[in-house]
């Protein structure tokens, strides 16, 4: 029996020889083309299974790649790059290839890839439309690469996808890219923080409310399944969801259906879900916070973001990146000097990217010199509350809530009546705590709604609840 011919496309002879060697040693003949003018003689061989580079000394192999997929649709096709992005990879897979490797390689892994392409039958994917030629991801480390590959192959799906990420580390982007780059691109991506909305309004968030509904629902409102609707509905902090929302959510994964609460016609749900949690909720079903049939549902396909210190190669990356956004937010134009860097690099960041992104805004804006130094950093970062301070913090807001309850029993003694205290201390603090993110937004309603996690519409409605006065910066875009 003849053994499988393999075709190395790739214009640099070293890679060439050691992937030739490293092939033929396992028994595969070999032949070798390293211009895209070459490919048509070397695929007249024949070849099982074809290793392409991207970039070549006349074109970009992926132009040519749905071509030769149409011709060959019995060849798979390994791409490998050096430009390590989350767009190579997402091309490669919409472009039909097999699989997408990153160099430098691992010789084993590109083996691995080699035998599971001789012993699939997969046909090629579907052309998807790209959102943009930028990538919304940034980072190049290994453990971006493999993220980036798992993403590739589930951005063509329509399954549904749960993210697990400490908190800070890019769970949304994750989310968005996927919808960028999925045949849903077109149409709406909707994002719900389950931690930001009140329990007893979740259901009324996703599933809409008739009017009179409920005290208080003195409007109707569709709610996010029917706005995501064709789309993307993202739940973001699935864990922190109540059980009582979550048998009904369950009931939506199951039968594709609803009701508005206050309604008795049916709705038909067309959305992909993306669920995301910075808690293991595997643990949470152990514990009886999470049902176990829905945490099933959710789980079919999980992707799973690494933390930033786990990714630390791509800190300088993310740094620049970060330093060009301050930029086109009107701040100064400033750069990192090595010794900053290499004094970033020694930080656990528990914060993830999100603790990266607000330290370069803080050093744009508080570094006197264009070049920010170590000092700078080291002043800025000491300025920022450690985990025990922050508990401290926390903790010392708990007293003062506790003083102003205990003022308040004084005061009017166990006998309340029907005061709603419960509502009445959310006011107390609500109207407060919007009125400072908005005056240190500058009046700023999308960088508020960030802030406070609440979505914009929601933010929106209870500044006008609240009577909230806001008092914009020069300049500033809502």
């Amino acid at each position: 029996m003849t053994s499988p011919l393999v075709l190395i496309l790739d214009d640099d002879a070293s890679v060439a020889t050691v992937l030739r060697e490293a092939l033929e040693d396992e028994g595969y003949r070999v032949v070798h083309a390293a211009t895209l003018a070459e490919l048509a003689p070397g695929m007249a061989h024949g070849p099982d299974v074809v290793i392409s580079d991207v970039l070549l000394p006349d074109g970009n192999a992926l132009d040519g790649l749905s071509a030769l997929q149409d011709a060959h649709t019995d060849v798979p096709v390994i791409v490998m790059s050096a430009h390590k992005t989350l767009t190579t990879a997402m091309r490669a897979s919409a472009e039909g290839a097999f699989d997408y490797i990153p160099k430098p390689f691992d010789l084993d892994a590109v083996l691995a890839c080699v035998d599971r392409a001789l012993r699939a039958s997969q046909p090629p994917l579907e052309d998807a439309p790209l959102a943009q030629p930028g990538d919304v991801l940034v980072g190049r480390s290994s453990a971006m690469q493999r993220l980036y590959r798992d993403m590739a192959r589930v951005a063509q799906t329509d399954l549904t996808v749960l993210i697990y990420g400490e908190s800070g580390t890019g769970k949304e982007l994750v989310a968005r890219a996927l919808h960028q780059h999925g045949a849903r691109s077109h149409k709406p991506f909707v994002s719900v923080n389950m931690a930001a909305i009140p329990r007893e309004l979740i259901e009324s968030e996703l599933f809409g409310h008739e009017k009179g509904a409920f005290t208080g629902a003195d409007r109707s409102f569709e709610g996010r399944f029917a706005e995501a609707d064709g789309g993307t509905l993202f739940l973001d902090e699935i864990g922190d969801m109540p059980l009582e929302a979550q048998t009904r959510l369950l009931r939506v994964l199951q039968d594709g259906e609803y009701r508005s609460l206050g309604s008795s016609r049916l709705r038909r749900t067309n959305v992909q879900i993306f669920a995301a949690s910075n808690k293991r909720l595997d643990q949470q079903v152990e514990e009886g916070r999470f049902r176990e049939d829905l945490y099933f549902r959710l789980n079919v396909i999980p992707l799973a973001i690494p933390p930033l210190r786990d990714r630390m190669d791509d800190l300088d990356a993310l740094s620049a990146h970060f330093l060009d956004q301050a930029r086109i937010r009107g701040l100064e134009r400033k750069s990192l000097s090595e010794d900053a860097l290499a004094l970033m690099r020694r930080h656990a960041w528990p914060g993830n990217v999100r603790e990266l992104e607000n330290l370069i805004l803080r050093l744009c804006v508080l570094a006197s010199d264009d070049v920010i130094s170590a000092r700078d950093v080291a002043a800025v970062m000491h300025a920022q509350p450690s985990a025990e301070q922050q508990k401290k913090r926390d903790e010392g807001l708990s007293v003062m809530i506790a003083d102003h309850l205990d003022a308040y029993f004084a005061a009017v003694g166990s006998h309340t009546g029907t005061l709603d205290l419960h509502a009445r201390l959310v006011r107390e603090l609500e109207r407060p705590l919007i009125k400072k993110v908005l005056e240190v937004t500058g009046g700023n309603q999308i960088k508020a709604s960030e802030i406070l996690g609440l979505n914009r519409n929601t933010l929106r409605q209870r500044i006008r609840d609240l009577d909230i006065e806001i008092v914009k910066s020069p300049g500033k875009r809502q």
